[in-house]
């Protein structure tokens, strides 16, 4: 008979959505244990061609039933130097557990009966955290040691392609634009979905294998891609895609009307949610809309209606989107959080324009109710909109997180770096190289799909490019 799912305990969604401390708990040894023991041990695993990063999953989860955790967790630290993390943040159920051969054939995301691989990999890679006498390091490139590697950003790019060439023993500095380190995971995901010790922990380890970081330094400002390749032996841009896409209807110059962006910047890196205690605050409405239907946008979510929760507010926010919710983009375990903690879904909407009071502030937005035509270049049906089926929302607050188009401060100023019409900069998607020779690229700059996990998979790749490059020159 098979052994159902070993469920993750959580805290409460009534408590949880008052305060911004984890929600997920974590599998105990004695669930890691019984979850382990599901797992087939297929022969031909399906489950590592799921991971961008291809972590051998058959082998770590086997090593968590003989009770081998430190082996566990040095298995997927050949391929991923945090497990912490990408354990919590990973879409698991488009990718390695979609895989799994226990999900039904099929379907569009992971079945219930798949087995909790991202949950696996966070035991052991919180058991490694917790036991750092276990962690092991990479071999030394012995004809690297004397090379130099700039890196652009300390985002999962950045910091990923720091780690795979600390360990082969080439010296490496990353800049960081920004006065914390840590990129999107720090400003972009919120504490309860990533603790912030989880993060430090992983960057301080990378400071101990010997890598430098350099806060405030916007490369393409502070100092040019030219001036650090006389320095530097290499460079790897890792700087993300920080610039927020709008709607472009009227109305959006209103006051109240944040990109998602600049609100979770507020909320995760300046500690809004602390005002004020912490020195920035974030505006608080009576009605909050989000515009979006990814991951960032459950993240705003969340984050607004903790926010009227700690404030005092009854809860009342709203996500739209125009498409339904099988369409949604976002990660269906954050979606079940969100519905759970009481935010509202408005979907097959379309946003017309804001409407706004005699002071300049926001008070409505006006939308039209869409239905599901054939697909579109990106697969999914095209929503259209119905004739005379407008409607308004209240709306003292917009968050608009439709997504983010490249950061334009280095590219701009580096004439020789080719991109393509979104901004986004060409590599060889191979070895990540750019137009610029010894200059790599790799995350949410060469575009893709946005994940913390397929960021850390291109920039594996470029890692590995660089190594051999330096290793093998004399």
């Amino acid at each position: 008979m098979r052994k159902e799912p070993v469920k993750i305990k959580e805290v409460e969604a009534p408590v949880r959505s008052g305060n911004f401390e984890e929600v997920i708990l974590g599998y105990s040894e004695e669930e890691a244990l019984r979850e382990a023991a599901r797992c087939l041990q297929c022969k031909n695993p399906l489950c590592s061609s799921g991971c961008p990063v291809g972590i051998d999953i058959k082998t770590f989860i086997h090593k968590i039933t003989q009770k081998d955790y430190a082996g566990a967790c040095s298995t997927i630290r050949q391929k991923n130097n945090f497990p912490s993390i990408c354990g919590r943040v990973c879409p698991a159920e488009y990718q390695c557990r979609k895989a799994c051969v226990l999900t039904k054939r099929g379907e569009r995301f992971a079945t219930p009966e798949a087995i909790n691989i991202h949950f696996l990999e966070r035991f052991a890679g919180d058991y490694g955290m917790n036991n750092p006498a276990n962690r092991q390091s990479g071999a030394k490139c012995i004809d690297a040691k004397a090379k130099k590697v700039a890196i652009v950003g300390s985002g999962p790019a950045g910091i990923c392609c720091a780690g795979e060439l600390a360990r082969a023993g080439i010296k490496v500095v990353v800049y960081e634009g920004l006065h914390k380190l840590g990129g999107v995971l720090r400003y972009g995901i919120p504490p309860f979905r990533l603790p912030r010790n989880i993060l430090d922990y992983e960057i301080e380890s990378l400071k101990k294998m010997g890598v430098d970081f350099v806060p405030n330094f916007i490369v393409g400002r502070n100092k040019s891609v030219d001036e650090l390749l006389k320095e530097f032996s290499a460079v790897f841009l890792g700087l993300g895609a920080g610039i927020p896409s709008f709607l472009g209807i009227k109305g959006e110059n209103l006051c109240n009307i944040y990109s998602a962006n600049e609100f979770l910047t507020r909320v995760n890196l300046m500690s809004a949610y602390k005002f004020p205690k912490a020195h920035t605050p974030v505006n608080i409405g009576k009605s909050m809309v989000i515009i979006g239907g990814g991951n960032t946008a459950m993240d705003a979510a969340r984050c607004a209606l903790r926010l009227q929760k700690m404030n005092g507010l009854n809860p009342d926010t709203t996500v739209l989107y125009r498409r339904s919710e099988v369409e949604l983009p976002a990660r269906r375990l954050e979606i079940e959080h969100a519905k759970e903690e009481g935010i509202k879904f408005k979907l097959l909407v379309k946003p017309e324009e804001f409407l706004g009071d005699e002071k300049g502030f926001v008070r409505k937005l006006r939308c039209l109710q869409c239905e599901l035509g054939e697909p579109d270049a990106s697969g999914r049906r095209k929503p259209i909109e119905i004739p005379g089926s407008g409607f308004e929302v209240d709306c003292d607050i917009a968050v608009v997180a439709i997504g983010l188009n490249a950061n334009e401060i280095l590219t701009k100023v580096t004439p020789a770096l080719k991109v393509d019409k979104y901004g986004d900069v060409v590599v060889d998607e191979n070895t990540m190289e750019t137009s610029i020779k010894n200059v790599f690229a790799g995350g949410d700059i060469v575009g893709g799909e946005g994940t913390v996990i397929e960021a850390m998979g291109m920039a594996k790749r470029a890692a590995k490019s660089i190594i051999e490059k330096l290793c093998n020159q004399r």
